[in-house]
Parts: structure tokens; C-alpha cells; sequence
């Protein structure tokens, strides 16, 4: 490939991603794709699978907002269904959020369809350009983290 710019690269790649994201929003699980679960709340619930009961204020670093704003997604969350409020055993006044059964289902249903979806899509590419997607999405990966 010949040289590009930087502007141009970004040019590039603001061309492509929204077909990307309709491609892939549609090849997700129907509670993603017809907006029963947005974004952030998956982001979330990853995060709950992860980490098992968590404070609101852990939430709200993780997904680097106020706990307003996290407060108004797990709200969201527990009223569908998908995750629960709990009391701390020690200090009631200490309340903590983790991941319900229907929220666990939830992620394996997204993560077997984003692996099927990888397999599918990644599967009619060599396996130098996996690597070398893999290592530049690593990379990426690396300087949002700080690295």
C-alpha cells in the first residue's frame, strides 16, 4: 500500500466504521440489536461477570462517568432483569451490584455470537492478517490503557 497521510488514513477509517458497526450490530443477539440492552449496559454487565458484587463508585471509574450516570444504567439493568441490587453483609449501608442468572445468559449468548462472528469474518482472511490485526488492535488496546 503507498504512503497515506495521517489525515488521510482517518479520512479512511471514518469512511468504513459506520458500515462496520451496522454490519456488526446486526450479526448481535436480538436484546442488542433491538435495543433491549444498549451499549453501555453490556459494557456494564461485562464488568459485573468479571468482577462479581460490585460498588456503584467502581462502575462509574470503570466505565469513566459519573455515578449519576452509572446509577441511571443499573437502574436500568435491575429492571430488566439482568442484574440486582444487594446490601454488603458487614454495612447495610453499603450496596452493591452483581450480574442475575438472565444477565450471565445474556453475555454467553453475545460472546458465542461475537466468536461466531469473528470466526466467520476473520476465517476468509491469511493468517498473517489476523496476526496482524491482532497485533495492531493490541496495541490500540495498550495506549487507551496507557501503555
Amino acid at each position: 500500500m503507498p504512503f497515506i497521510s495521517l489525515n488521510e488514513f482517518a479520512d479512511r477509517i471514518n469512511a468504513i466504521m459506520p458500515m462496520l458497526m451496522r454490519e456488526f450490530s446486526h450479526k448481535q443477539p436480538e436484546e442488542i440489536y433491538k435495543g433491549k440492552a444498549t451499549l453501555p449496559q453490556i459494557l456494564i454487565l461485562e464488568f459485573l461477570s468479571s468482577q462479581g458484587q460490585v460498588k456503584m463508585k467502581d462502575i462509574a471509574v470503570f466505565m469513566k462517568v459519573s455515578t449519576s450516570a452509572t446509577t441511571g444504567i443499573v437502574d436500568r439493568l435491575v429492571k430488566s432483569g439482568y442484574a440486582i441490587r444487594v446490601s454488603d453483609q458487614k454495612d447495610r449501608r453499603i450496596v452493591k451490584t452483581m450480574i442475575t442468572p438472565k444477565g450471565l445468559f445474556l453475555m454467553k449468548k453475545l460472546t458465542n455470537e461475537r466468536r461466531r462472528m469473528v470466526i466467520d469474518i476473520f476465517g476468509k482472511l491469511s493468517e498473517q492478517d489476523r496476526k496482524d490485526y491482532l497485533r495492531v488492535l493490541t496495541r490500540i488496546k495498550s495506549i487507551f490503557s496507557g501503555g
